[in-house]
């Protein structure tokens, strides 16, 4: 309807739910999701009141400091949602612009800001793969060609151009049901859309829940994967530290064992616990390991290795041994007094 004063005013929709390719700063191109659940939020709705409608899009947000370069009319404060779209009033003051919209440019577009959240989905048989939050629209301008489509437009017939009238009467509205259509009046189809837009708002919700569990279930399995593979790993592993203690316990035990078991003795391919038992065998003959604990042997071979080097302990070979008691080989008795003589 144009006014007295020649300004023009529709009742018009602005945005509506759907995934629409976005491009970035950068020259991509991504899916983004305009979800039921925050497209027809109180924080969007609200939004949508009272805002400058512009000619095109600005490269800027609309405030107070730039308005008079750009607002050629303002939207009225009757947002909602009607035929799952977000409604609303407006009027445009430019005479310029009311003449390109009776030509045909007439698209509708929102510009807003929101938060962009990575997070992929399907929303009415289309992928995206980011979600658009928090919405709050800046402006609404008048374009050419607008991203949600000739859906989202001002348009010469009654369906889309609603013309508000001064005291008009309430024209009726037809809904379908069930195959047959009936007149109601306007605010009872408001009504009945807006319960579809919030049955379709639960249903986006619960699939959103669905899908965020499942992500969550594979994440967890993934890290108890992980988490075990780590462990293996580490069990498998031995560190540098500990494997320079292993190979300085060996030098040891090999450089303590070998005076007592002769040159003859063949330390390859021995176990720790192998060479223990030989050299305690090189004083008692007839011992036996088997069975006995690891701490019974090391106890055994550190006694074994204190009472051979505290008597002088020599030996010939394996398994033969002498002792410089008295009863035993008289040169040898000499030559460790000789060696006795040799310290002083």
């Amino acid at each position: 309807m144009e006014t007295p004063e020649g300004y023009l005013t529709v009742n018009v929709p602005i945005t509506r739910p759907g995934v629409f390719p976005y491009q970035r700063q950068d020259g991509t191109v991504q899916m983004e999701a305009k979800l039921p659940d925050e497209i027809f939020s109180d924080r969007t709705i609200f939004s949508a009141r009272s805002k400058p409608v512009t000619d095109g899009h600005p490269n800027e947000p609309v405030t107070i400091e730039n308005y008079q370069s750009y607002a050629k009319g303002m939207s009225h404060t009757d947002s909602r949602v009607e035929d799952f779209k977000l409604y609303i009033s407006l009027t445009v003051t430019d005479k310029v612009l009311i003449e390109k919209i009776h030509d045909g440019y007439n698209e509708i577009s929102i510009g807003f800001l929101s938060d962009v959240v990575a997070e992929s989905g399907t929303y009415n048989g289309d992928q995206y793969e980011y979600i658009q939050r928090n919405v709050e629209i800046n402006h609404i301008a008048i374009v050419e060609k607008g991203r949600a489509g000739p859906e989202v437009a001002i348009r010469a017939d009654s369906d889309a151009w609603q013309i508000d009238e001064k005291g008009g009467n309430t024209e009726m509205v037809k809904i379908k049901i069930e195959g047959s259509e009936y007149e109601i009046d306007p605010a009872v189809k408001t009504y009945i859309d807006a319960l579809k837009a919030k049955e379709e708002t639960a249903k986006v919700k619960g699939d959103s829940v669905d899908a965020l569990q499942g992500r969550y279930d594979a994440l967890e399995v993934k890290l108890q994967n992980t988490e075990q593979e780590l462990t293996n790993t580490k069990a498998k592993q031995v560190s540098t530290d500990e494997l320079d203690k292993k190979v300085e316990e060996r030098v040891g035990l090999i450089s303590t064992a070998k005076p007592l078991l002769g040159d003859s003795f063949d330390f390859a391919g021995k176990t720790d616990r192998e060479i223990k038992e030989a050299v305690i065998s090189t004083t008692k003959q007839d011992f036996k390991g088997d069975g006995k604990s690891e701490d019974y042997i090391n106890a055994f071979f550190d006694a074994t290795v204190d009472q051979v080097q505290s008597t002088g302990f020599s030996s010939t070979g394996a398994n033969s041994a002498y002792t410089g008691d008295a009863g035993g080989n008289k040169d040898l008795e000499d030559m460790k007094n000789q060696r006795l003589n040799m310290r002083k």
